[in-house]
């Protein structure tokens, strides 16, 4: 029996959090994903998940928000500013990349140019890897780079990365070293509690792998796709640039409306673990494949309002689904770093002076005070490779701070 993508955004809902469908999206891609959080289930999944929210609690995302993120993204932007600008996909990448390693727990002694773009070289090829599913390239010949990138980045990132915490973590046991002292991501975590989970040496190297890869990739897709929305939609509102600089609320918005619209994967897939009978009334057996359409529940127009396939970041949605929609996932699988990315939703008494954007936010507001528009020689493109909708090249300008902008308002 062949089951229908899940359209409905409220049977979409339902699906994604029943606990008896596990994850299906990665099937093709286990070279990368095989052992990871995001694709575990049951009792394996609750023990990691549990021991990995450790590092990521509200502390934490505030902690990187307001203090680790913005010197690295002062660092990124100020090169990306003197050259004029460039791709934006690029630039997202190389953003995005310091981030991850700090909350993963990958280590970059070196600190040079070229330690940079190694690394920045194997999260592209991890990047095949997860979107292995979608691919249009031979799919033997990325699984095999993905097996080199992962020896690689085991051999020269994650290996003296691993002696380091071991030695803080023994410092730690003898009294040397207080607690506050220890790395605060998540490879401390799981290397102070082996014990607790089943996770052998090549599962750990494919954990922190997909965590490197997967928080600078989901986030890259939403930044590009919600600039380009702001170019559009400032087009078409006089001031609408200067509004969006001067009401960071506003701009956040921007990022949830965005990202209900193109959400990182246009479908989820769940495989049924035992029979049984989904929210739309549909029953299925052991085994069987289940396909929500994000795309498509994303822009319901029973929850999101007649225009619910047009960017709007005035939209008000009901208090049963959230301005971003189900690109974040529910459930046992819902992304454990939505926060860190798009921040907390605003509430009506929500200051702006202590609440929280998100990273994506963020970059998007530096963007702006730089003057960011598309480069008028240079149109983006999608990404061929992928059947996925994402951009794989978008040129930007950039002018210095203070910049008077005058036709791109």
């Amino acid at each position: 029996m062949s089951i229908k993508p899940i359209t409905d955004y409220q049977q979409a809902a339902k699906t994604l959090r029943q606990s008896d469908l596990r994850q299906g999206l990665y099937d093709e891609g286990a070279v990368l994903m095989d052992g990871v959080l995001v694709n575990l289930h049951g009792e394996k999944h609750r023990a990691r998940r549990s021991l990995e929210n450790k590092v990521f609690r509200r502390g934490f995302f505030q902690h990187y928000e307001k203090e680790v993120f913005p010197d690295t993204l002062r660092v990124t932007i100020d090169e990306f500013v003197s050259g004029g600008g460039g791709d934006l996909v690029e630039f997202g990448f190389r953003s995005l990349m310091n981030l991850t390693c700090d909350f993963a727990g990958i280590d970059r002694p070196e600190g040079t140019q070229d330690e940079t773009d190694r690394l920045l070289l194997l999260m592209r090829t991890f990047a095949l890897g997860t979107t292995l599913a979608h691919s249009k390239d031979d799919r033997e010949k990325i699984r095999q780079q993905v097996r080199d990138a992962l020896s690689a980045f085991d051999q020269e990132f994650l290996q003296p990365s691993m002696a380091r915490r071991f030695l803080l973590i023994s410092k730690c046991e003898a009294d040397e070293v207080v607690e506050d002292e220890l790395p605060r991501d998540v490879l401390t975590v799981l290397l102070r509690n082996e014990d607790q989970i089943e996770l052998d040496g090549q599962e750990l190297v494919r954990e922190m792998a997909f965590f490197v890869v997967a928080g600078a990739q989901t986030s890259i897709h939403s930044l590009v796709h919600v600039m380009h929305e702001i170019f559009s939609w400032s087009t078409d509102h006089a001031g609408g640039r200067q509004k969006l600089r001067s009401d960071p609320m506003l701009l956040q918005r921007c990022v949830h409306e965005s990202a209900r619209l193109h959400p990182s994967s246009p479908v989820a897939r769940r495989r049924a673990e035992c029979p049984l009978t989904l929210a739309t009334d549909e029953l299925v057996e052991t085994g069987e494949l289940v396909t929500i359409d994000l795309l498509g529940a994303n822009r319901d127009e029973k929850i999101f309002g007649p225009d619910a396939a047009q960017f709007n970041p005035y939209r008000q949605t009901d208090k049963g689904s959230s301005p971003y929609g189900l690109s974040f996932g529910l459930g046992m699988h819902a992304c454990i770093g939505r926060t860190l990315a798009a921040g907390v939703t605003p509430k009506p008494d929500s200051n702006p002076l202590d609440h929280q954007y998100g990273t994506i936010t963020l970059i998007a507001s530096a963007l702006l005070e730089h003057g960011a528009r598309p480069d008028p020689e240079k149109p983006p493109k999608m990404d061929e490779k992928t059947e996925r909708p994402n951009w794989g090249f978008y040129p930007v300008i950039l002018d210095r701070p203070n910049h008077e902008e005058s036709s791109t308002q």
